[in-house]
């Protein structure tokens, strides 16, 4: 059988080292937060129906060809946002493939490694439906989303490079767990009403495409109270690392994610203020990516597994 033949083949490569594990799952999380970054560079040039359907750019055609309805340069940043999943994929399957080479084979390492492979598959066809759909706000919203949950997983992923497969124990004084998993709640809420300011926003990705039909500084001011009530769960988070006395890793990791929220927040303040300027909305959307990892990061951070040697 051809498949049995190349899993024997691939079962004669060496195990891979834990630092070439570690560099790769890098490399994961970040070309995932790229491709979202990329996604609102198409978004705000109006270059999202540049390339007009899906999986071709032009109907006959995988790349942009000269048309008299789309522009070269609209065509080709939607074209380059495509060519950028490509990238992703590559690196999700090296993932894969030394996960799958490692000896012993670890199965919450290699369950990761299988999710996100197939992750980057989703988020390839949620693409393809966006262009079909002709960037319907809510398919945007569902791309994005799925994009924090891929920075998610691809956060846990590293963490999972030098993890055993014992059972995991909470690190931390108790009560942080639940105000951990509240903060994430809030951190979902968050996301979702920036997903819908930018639905009703200014930056369709395309002038013909239909915006929704609510408010912009309300739904600004929705999610700027998520933002505040997240604050507010972060100094909690803060004030039970303090009276559990927990290691230096927890702190750096917490004053990390402390900073870039503030960061954030200001500059999705600044955005407001000065019209939602097409740089700010990129910048804006790589800052999100940056909170979600840091946030996975403390949350790993607070479970522990047996470690691997090496």
């Amino acid at each position: 059988m051809p498949l049995e033949t190349l899993k024997t083949r691939l079962d004669r490569f060496p195990a891979p080292g834990l630092a070439r594990q570690r560099t790769i799952a890098i490399a994961v999380v970040v070309t995932q937060a790229l491709i979202a970054v990329t996604g609102s560079v198409v978004r705000v040039t109006g270059s999202g129906l540049g390339c007009s359907t899906w999986p071709q750019c032009q109907p006959g055609s995988l790349v942009p060809v000269d048309h008299p309805e789309f522009a070269a340069l609209n065509q080709w940043i939607e074209f380059g946002n495509r060519l950028l999943t490509g990238v992703v994929g590559v690196v999700a399957l090296a993932a894969f493939a030394v996960a799958y080479l490692t000896r012993p084979r670890r199965r919450h390492y290699f369950r990761l490694a299988v999710v996100v492979l197939a992750g980057v598959g989703v988020q390839a066809v949620l693409g393809g439906i966006t262009v079909r759909l002709d960037l319907l706000w809510w398919t945007v919203a569902v791309h994005f989303m799925v994009s924090a949950v891929m920075v998610w997983l691809s956060v846990m992923l590293v963490h999972a490079v030098r993890e055993d497969d014992g059972p995991a124990t909470r690190r931390g004084p108790a009560g942080l767990s639940g105000l951990l998993t509240a903060s994430v709640a809030v951190l979902t809420g968050l996301l979702v009403a920036g997903t819908v300011v930018t639905g009703a926003g200014p930056h369709a990705g395309d002038p013909e495409t239909p915006r929704l039909a609510l408010p912009v500084e309300t739904l600004a001011h929705v999610h700027a109270a998520f933002l505040f009530v997240y604050l507010g769960l972060l100094v909690g988070v803060g004030v039970f690392l303090k009276v559990g006395a927990v290691d230096a890793a927890l702190w750096r990791r917490y004053a990390v994610l402390v900073g870039v929220v503030l960061a954030q927040g200001t500059l999705g303040f600044v955005q407001f203020w000065t019209g939602v300027p097409e740089l700010l909305v990129s910048l804006h959307v790589a800052g999100a990516m940056c909170v979600i990892a840091a946030t996975a990061a403390l949350w790993c951070a607070t479970w522990e597994r047996p470690l691997v040697e090496g």
